[in-house]
């Protein structure tokens, strides 16, 4: 794929994701009181910074493990097909379980997601997105939690790329491609 000219507008600050973080962390710490150990879930790879972070503000026991999909490859649009390229190394059932993901979009990824796990029996199941984009949407689903609401704009950083790159932002910034 050839890689186009491009800058990037910052549109969330990292000030303002770590307030974000700081208040939802209360929340599923509500959601999840008394939880013998939360297992938390990571949609790899761009929750990986979201997951570092939320977990470090969670005052809860805490297990981490990783889901890698894809359906996005090098390509700004999603191909509505997700492969699931690396599953849990963990047992869910019977277990809390908060699932964490960077942006839905389409939400296809978090729909065929969450119904794998939800044929493992878990005891409670539940969402945090760090960025949705309502306007996308073509799965039935919405996060229980949701950090920002974005409009349909292509975004990078904070652990979200564009064709591998960009992912050590530390805000989100929105992709403007310009003329060669």
């Amino acid at each position: 794929m050839p890689q186009h000219a491009y800058v990037i507008d910052k549109m969330i600050s990292a000030k303002s994701i770590a307030a974000r973080i700081e208040a939802l962390s209360h929340e599923i710490e509500a959601e999840f009181a008394g939880t013998q150990k939360l297992v938390v879930v990571g949609l790899l790879r761009g929750s990986f910074i979201f997951i570092a972070d939320l977990v470090r503000e969670l005052d809860l026991p805490v297990e981490v493990d990783f889901v890698e999909t894809s359906s996005y490859g090098n390509a700004m649009e999603s191909s509505r097909e997700v492969r699931i390229l690396k599953d849990l190394r963990g047992d869910i059932e019977g277990r809390d379980v908060l699932v964490v993901e960077d942006i839905v979009d389409t939400g296809h990824t978090l729909f065929h997601v969450l119904h794998l796990l939800q044929s493992r029996r878990p005891h409670k199941l539940r969402t945090i997105a760090l960025l949705d984009k309502p306007s996308r949407r073509e799965a039935d689903i919405r996060a229980d939690w949701i950090g920002f609401e974005i409009p349909d704009e292509f975004v990078v950083g904070y652990g979200i790329d564009y064709a591998q790159r960009n992912r050590n932002l530390p805000y989100i910034g929105k992709v403007r491609f310009v003329q060669d």
